[in-house]
């Protein structure tokens, strides 16, 4: 069975390799000692924390195969951004160049540097190790982040983004970044990003351009990138579509990648989430339930599995005992789940 818990110390050498398998472009998880463990010392003060408002809070959850011990899986929610560091974004747009006496009419896209999203929460640091990437894994670790949003919504904004990765090479060579390096930064996109993703952001506003961008001045290959996606993202963009995300024209400032938001109200999978209590009962959930992604309502001792889950009246549940020890629920707790095959 997979269980997805708060990452802990003890995981730091599988959190390593995962940061090098995730390879350039995956700022949030940087190949680096030091701030990898503080990245996990964050996230075990985090679900110590007890706000009553979206803060500092960076939450960081492993999934784990409780057969083996092995941590298969990672992934993250920011209570918010822009607070402390800034946050930057491309923002798309259009301007008119038009002559009515000369017949002339010319639509131009531009990209103005901002930092719209302050304040916001963002899933982020999605990653899954190869040799799990199968079943209801992957719809798996990112469906739950919506759960736990949904039953801590003191600790989360009211809108969530997420920024999906941009079009690089093998090599790590980014076609938008290319045209930014030749003209501004002198810097290779893997250096840029890994100084990113240590916190060192500087750098960005002082050499960033300082007034917008005209998109027809990029090189074809820059321009043809803008808004797309990596290839190993398009799997997680599809998943967040299907939960009501969507583009509003902001794109990354080193790779162009989209980033996608939504009401966290308006997620699908938070709008089909009930609330129950639970009745362990192995043959009434096995006969009559229905495959679901569940969560305790712990924040310190949270856990998330996947469950086989059958309404018993409105306000009870029942489940396996399998799935209760994997939450650590005994008859009578509190669950939150939904459907596994939720969509918008």
């Amino acid at each position: 069975m997979k269980i997805i818990r708060p990452i802990k110390a003890s995981d730091y050498q599988t959190l390593h390799e995962i940061a090098k398998e995730s390879g350039i472009g995956f700022t949030s998880l940087p190949v680096n000692e030091e701030l990898l463990r503080r990245k996990i010392t964050k996230a075990e003060a985090a679900v110590q924390s007890t706000p009553t408002e979206p803060g500092m809070q960076s939450y960081l959850f492993v999934m784990e195969d409780t057969e083996t011990g092995e941590v298969v899986g990672t992934t993250g929610i920011e209570a918010t951004v822009g607070l402390q560091d800034a946050f930057y974004h491309y923002h798309i747009s259009k301007v008119v160049h038009a002559s009515r006496e000369l017949n002339v009419h010319n639509t131009v896209d531009i990209l103005h540097f901002c930092n719209d999203y302050t304040g916001v929460s963002e899933i982020c640091t999605l990653f899954l190790r190869e040799n799990a990437r199968k079943g209801l894994n992957g719809r798996f670790l990112s469906k739950m982040r919506f759960l736990f949003m949904a039953e801590h919504t003191e600790r989360f904004a009211d809108v969530v983004i997420a920024e999906m990765r941009g079009v690089s090479d093998d090599k790590g060579l980014s076609p938008f970044w290319a045209w930014l390096e030749e003209n501004f930064f002198s810097m290779d996109f893997p250096t840029a990003d890994y100084l990113t993703g240590i916190g060192n952001k500087v750098f960005i506003a002082e050499l960033m351009p300082k007034y917008p961008i005209y998109v027809n001045l990029l090189s074809k290959a820059a321009q043809d990138c803008i808004g797309k996606v990596h290839e190993k993202t398009k799997p997680a963009l599809c998943l967040l579509e299907q939960e009501g995300f969507k583009c509003r024209g902001y794109v990354d400032i080193f790779d162009a990648g989209p980033t996608v938001e939504a009401d966290v109200k308006n997620i699908a999978t938070v709008q089909a989430s009930r609330k129950a209590s639970v009745v362990i009962n192995d043959n009434l959930a096995q006969t009559d339930g229905q495959t679901c992604f569940a969560i305790n309502t712990s924040v310190q001792d949270f856990r998330a599995c996947i469950a086989e889950i059958a309404y018993v009246d409105g306000n009870r549940v029942a489940i396996e005992r399998v799935s209760a020890e994997a939450l650590g629920i005994k008859d009578g707790d509190s669950i939150r789940f939904s459907p596994a095959n939720t969509k918008h």
